[in-house]
């Protein structure tokens, strides 16, 4: 199984703002399960805490294979949360790793 991990700073210079987007983003992610088929997983949250150091939103999802991560990559459900995801980050980090 494969383990994507991502993590991103909101591009907002106003806290209210990016904590409603953070939001979002993890109700759009979360919104994934079961509509997505290659899903094993996935649990997306805002920050909660130490808003001024942490970055503002993660995502944990697990895939059976690198192709399953691929083939989530492109359907059209992650499609369109990734493109309101791009709309308001300015940073994002990733992690894939084997469990």
């Amino acid at each position: 199984m494969i383990r994507h991990v991502v993590t991103w700073k909101l591009a907002s210079e106003d806290a209210a703002e990016r904590g409603a987007q953070a939001a979002e983003v993890a109700r759009r992610l979360n919104a994934l399960d079961g509509v997505v088929p290659q899903l094993r997983s996935i649990s997306a949250g805002a920050n909660s805490v130490y808003a001024d150091v942490n970055w503002d939103v993660t995502l944990i999802a697990d895939f059976d294979s690198v192709a399953s991560l691929e083939e989530y990559q492109v359907h059209p459900a992650h499609e369109e949360a990734a493109a309101y995801i791009r709309s308001v980050v300015a940073s994002r980090v990733a992690v894939d790793f084997e469990i």
